[in-house]
């Protein structure tokens, strides 16, 4: 199976260019026994012609990574991840494809092709560069743990880096002098180290040391290269921080400090955290919390959201508590909108007023900072309440104002159906805001521009969602015939004490009439009971089922309220049960038909290995998590809220 593309492919590194035929990238293949290159990093169990391990992508207690050296893929049945050897390179270990690309080719003994001139020049003096930045490295560790780095060493106790973390992330010292680095790297010659960003060079006068007086921190690219330094002043002083210009290794608006060594620990936990600074990086690493990056000092780019999103679809942005640290995260939510998709947002975790990550750790320690990730605001929270505390709402032109507002967001979203998702929850939330409830049931279709579709259903906030497409005939057998029964009745017991929700899910619990069994017929009831009278209450409810001989069943499930759902429970507040019953219903439709749909992909892929059948399998296994996910939460929620 290809994963190149049909035409050459011309990649860069640094600048050198290099012609990748798919037939030499078909070669390196077939070259590179599989099998022994994951086997480097994961233990392999043989099984029959394959492997197979616990997937290193997600965590899993059973094997469903299964690795085939004849075919020269890795594919996990669990989390849908899936390559050849070029692509484990980038995805597990991180590399850009092209140097993925130069491991394999030295590991196989083929050489790369040929590069051209002008190329080969760019990649040698690249390569100096390099060296020339490992060498201020190494230089900055000297001076930190010599004489010269006492009261740097004192900083560091101060702030309570230990000397372990210190030396992990290689922090360093550069000594208050015009010239000592200059001199220590002179090899080099004064125009490579200006190039570098290591010595200023100012017109007429001898270049002098970039870095003075400073603790320094090396920042390394996804290889662990140094390709710049960001340095801290020792005392008073400013600038507080001073990073490296931009340089040929060095582009800032595309660097994520500390992504070498998070992308491991992002796999292993799940999740990446961004923060603002290195110092904030380098506390929480030392606290336990490995997968922290940060943008240094810049507002977030377009290109460093896409790298959080390679490692996780939710990236967590942590940015300080103030004021300024508020403002950043709000630009980097609207920076974010255009390029969400399905799956694919940011959460937010509010730090307590002027407190950085750095100092809660330090203060309050490991388990307060997990505590305020477990509690991280998604994107739709952070935008709706900026722009409800933006200006005041007293009047209809303020309220139309909020309105603009938040469908020019919306608006500006790449991925029309996360726009559609965007736009109704924005205007469910201001129907809300401003006490506007839902609207009662009427017969025949609406008119005018704010009526829901005549079909659909509503998600957990009451908005309505647009309406799937037209159900097949074998779509309806599976999931008359797939309800899980305890879900099932739940919510026809919500339903029992929410009347008004039957009419709004008229078109969604029609087809659930032919389900079998003592609850299919409940439901077929149930439904005949709303097309009876549309303007129901419970007591009638109850007393139009007694007259179809339901009245025993009915008042059994009245009395479910040991059923983990706030509209089981009479004490539950009324508008939350409503949302959660609208979630209920959405589950329960989709659960069947998504699992009997992955169940014919998933075999049509064992049949058929191939991009299609990989494409929809991968898909409805996010669809299905997606799904479990939206049950549990639920769950978990109402476990909380009625706790003895």
């Amino acid at each position: 199976m290809r994963f190149a593309g049909l035409a050459p492919l011309r990649n860069g590194a640094h600048g050198n260019q290099v012609s990748l035929t798919p037939a030499f990238l078909d070669e390196l293949r077939a070259r590179t026994l599989l099998s022994g290159l994951i086997a480097k990093t994961v233990k392999l169990q043989k099984a029959g012609r394959e492997f197979r391990a616990c997937c290193p992508f997600h965590n899993e207690k059973t094997p469903s990574f299964y690795v085939n050296d004849d075919k020269g893929f890795y594919h996990c049945f669990g989390c849908g991840a899936h390559g050849d050897a070029i692509r484990w390179m980038t995805d597990q270990r991180g590399l850009p494809f092209i140097d993925a690309v130069k491991e394999l080719v030295q590991a196989a003994g083929m050489e790369m092709p040929e590069q051209d001139r002008r190329s080969a020049e760019k990649a040698e003096r690249a390569k100096g560069l390099h060296e020339a930045m490992e060498d201020a490295a190494r230089f900055f560790v000297e001076r930190l743990h010599g004489i010269e780095g006492a009261e740097a060493r004192a900083v560091l106790r101060k702030r309570g880096i230990s000397d372990e973390t210190a030396r992990a992330f290689g922090i360093g010292f550069a000594p208050d002098s015009r010239g000592k680095l200059k001199e220590a790297l002179k090899g080099y010659g004064d125009p490579m180290l200006v190039e570098a960003g290591l010595l200023i060079s100012v017109e007429k006068k001898e270049p002098y040391d970039r870095f003075r007086g400073r603790l320094m921190i090396p920042i390394r690219d996804v290889r662990g290269r140094a390709i710049a330094f960001g340095g801290r002043i020792i005392g008073d002083g400013e600038p507080k921080y001073l990073n490296s210009p931009e340089t040929p290794l060095f582009d800032k608006g595309r660097t994520l400090y500390n992504l070498d060594r998070a992308q491991a620990a992002a796999r292993k936990s799940g999740r990446i955290i961004a923060v603002e600074g290195y110092m904030d990086v380098i506390a929480l690493a030392q606290a336990g919390f490995g997968e922290a990056v940060a943008p240094l000092g810049t507002a977030m780019t377009e290109h460093q959201l896409e790298r959080l999103w390679r490692i996780a679809d939710v990236p967590l942005l942590c940015f300080d508590g103030d004021s300024a640290g508020q403002k950043a995260a709000l630009r980097a939510a609207h920076r974010a909108m255009p390029m969400l998709e399905p799956g694919r947002s940011l959460a937010f975790v509010a730090l307590p007023d002027g407190l950085d990550p750095d100092d809660l750790v330090r203060a309050q320690g490991a388990v307060a900072f997990e505590a305020l990730l477990g509690k991280a605001r998604p994107l739709v929270d952070l935008l709706w309440d900026s722009e409800v505390a933006a200006e005041p709402l007293d009047t209809p032109e303020q309220r139309a104002g909020l309105k603009r507002r938040l469908g020019e967001l919306a608006g500006g979203i790449g991925d029309p159906n996360v726009k559609h998702e965007y736009l109704a929850e924005f205007r469910a939330r201001t129907d809300a805001h401003f006490g506007r409830g839902p609207r009662a049931f009427e017969s025949g279709p609406r008119r005018g521009p704010s009526a829901p579709p005549a079909r659909g259903k509503r998600d957990k906030r009451g908005n309505w969602l647009p309406p799937e497409p037209p159900l097949t005939q074998r779509t309806r057998s599976v999931q008359a015939g797939g309800l899980d029964p305890i879900l099932a009745k739940a919510v026809l017991a919500g339903l029992i004490r929410h009347p008004a929700e039957i009419a709004r899910h008229m078109e969604v619990l029609g087809s659930l009439r032919g389900a079998s069994g003592a609850l299919g017929k409940l439901f077929e009831a149930v439904v005949d009971v709303a097309l009876e009278d549309r303007q129901l209450d419970r007591a009638k409810v109850l007393t139009i089922l007694a007259k179809s001989g339901f009245d025993q069943m009915a008042s059994e499930l009245l009395r479910a309220d040991t059923l983990p759902f706030s509209f089981t429970r009479p004490e539950a507040e009324e508008r939350k049960a409503r949302e959660d019953l609208n979630e209920a219903i959405a589950v329960m439709v989709a659960r069947p038909a998504v699992d009997a749909a992955l169940a014919e992909a998933t075999a049509a892929m064992l049949e058929r290995f191939d991009d299609a059948a990989f494409a929809r399998q991968t898909a409805l296994l996010r669809q299905r998590q997606e799904l479990e996910t939206r049950l549990a939460n639920l769950m978990l929620a109402d476990d909380e809220n009625f706790e003895d």
